[in-house]
């Protein structure tokens, strides 16, 4: 039912009535109304949200003029880039390479904002992180940042609770610097090799052109006068399209239709559930959950906490070219906060959903995969193989090599596939990775049993 409703905007800069249908759960956090929503069109987007697949596929917003969220979150491939590159092309002459690979924008209206674990400042004051103490020595509990006496160091457990495993959890982006989508779409905007927008005023100018009408029928005529109220509107306008428009989380799987009861899984997917699920072979679902919430809700295949894996370095990255430079995720080099000051954080990036991740082409934050036959064995031989994974130079395996050594106490070394040693074989056997990607490719949103 459409009726009028009053909204303020994301910086609560405008108030206005509108008649057209806004949800009132925030934008940015757990807010997935329903485990599958019905079909829906452009005729079923709110005003805002119309302006915001405007938005979302126009060049003109960007510094070079042929760059919009669309060039790199292709709709026709789940809002994921279509190319195989580690890092997107941007900037004002769309010669700057990104540093990170550029995540899916499907499904991510259920991402929590970035929190670290559940804190008890009580008994937590006066203590340094745990990990931090033990890379740096009890020295650390006065030098390691303002938050290092009541944040407990990382102690990423797969599939433990936060409560008993403090960890990084939320945010988007890689490292969860931004909480909302409103913010999200803020930085790439504004980030100098992405649509590199040099200035507010600039970007203002842009949108009062091409949208300052529309936005004046809807926020009334300052909205056109108010730069900062402009490019806020745009914001929100952004995240109500990927809020309301159905293609960013369709929930159209086949294992989705599974867990409807409308489908089942071939002999190959149904074993490649299994050990995606066994604790003692794939161990996958300790972090990428594939069961519905206690409410009901479809499984995300996330759970949105931070690990710190160890993947190989990318020389494909333009950035990795200078041996000094490193990416640490939490740490920087895009956050700059408390967060990233605590080496208990290093190395950490989030864990991405796998819906649609068979139609992926570059793997895990640094692309440095481009199929999921190399991500399974990665898993499967990071332990017990490690000269299958890294380089060796001098005879000698570069383990962990993109990572300095300072902060590799943060790596998961415990949860299986990992932690086998090379007596202990690898974890999964080459059929056995064939059938856990079988199962993967179930999670392709577009299923039709007439595809069988």
């Amino acid at each position: 039912m459409i009726t009028p409703k009053t909204i303020r905007s994301a910086e609560g800069a405008a108030s206005i009535t509108l008649a057209a249908f806004l949800s009132a759960a925030p934008v940015g956090a757990a807010s997935d109304p329903a485990p599958v929503a019905p079909p829906q069109g452009d005729a079923d987007l709110s005003a805002v949200a119309a302006i915001g697949k405007a938005l979302f596929s126009d060049p003109t917003l960007s510094a070079s003029g042929q760059m919009s969220c669309a060039s790199c979150h292709d709709p026709k491939n789940h809002f994921a880039p279509s190319n195989a590159r580690a890092v997107q092309l941007g900037g004002p002459h769309l010669d700057l390479p990104g540093l990170r690979a550029v995540p899916s924008l499907t499904y991510r209206r259920q991402t929590p904002p970035f929190t670290f674990g559940v804190l008890d400042p009580t008994s937590e004051a006066g203590e340094a992180a745990p990990q931090t103490v033990a890379q740096q020595g009890t020295g650390a509990k006065e030098t390691a940042g303002p938050s290092a006496s009541t944040q407990p160091a990382p102690q990423k457990t797969a599939g433990a609770p936060p409560a008993a495993s403090p960890v990084p959890r939320g945010g988007l982006f890689w490292d969860g610097r931004a909480d909302t989508l409103q913010e999200q779409a803020l930085a790439v905007l504004f980030t100098h090799f992405e649509m590199a927008e040099p200035d507010r005023a600039t970007l203002a100018a842009a949108l009062r052109a091409r949208y300052g009408d529309r936005f004046a029928q809807l926020f009334g005529a300052s909205v056109r006068d108010e730069d900062k109220m402009l490019i806020d509107e745009a914001a929100f306008a952004l995240s109500r399209y990927q809020t309301e428009a159905v293609e960013f989380h369709p929930y159209t799987s086949k294992y989705d239709a599974v867990l409807a009861g409308e489908a089942q899984l071939s002999p190959a997917e149904a074993r490649g559930r299994a050990l995606f699920d066994d604790p003692k072979k794939g161990n996958c679902a300790a972090c990428h959950l594939d069961t519905r919430s206690a409410d009901g809700r479809p499984p995300q295949f996330t759970d949105y906490e931070y690990e710190a894996l160890g993947v190989p370095r990318n020389p494909a990255i333009p950035a990795n070219a200078d041996p000094h430079y490193v990416d640490l995720g939490l740490c920087g080099p895009l956050r700059h906060d408390a967060i990233s000051t605590q080496p208990g954080n290093c190395g950490m990036f989030k864990t991405p959903s796998l819906r649609n991740v068979a139609t992926r082409h570059v793997f895990f934050h640094n692309g440095v995969y481009t199929s999921l036959k190399q991500v399974l064995r990665f898993y499967a031989k990071r332990d017990s193989d490690p000269r299958a994974i890294y380089p060796t130079r001098d005879g000698q395996v570069k383990r962990f090599d993109d990572l300095p050594t300072r902060y590799q106490g943060n790596i998961d070394r415990a949860d299986a596939p990992f932690g086998r040693a090379p007596e202990d074989g690898d974890a999964l056997t080459e059929a056995d990775q064939a059938d856990i990607i079988a199962f993967l490719q179930t999670l392709t949103d577009g299923y039709s049993p007439s595809d069988e």
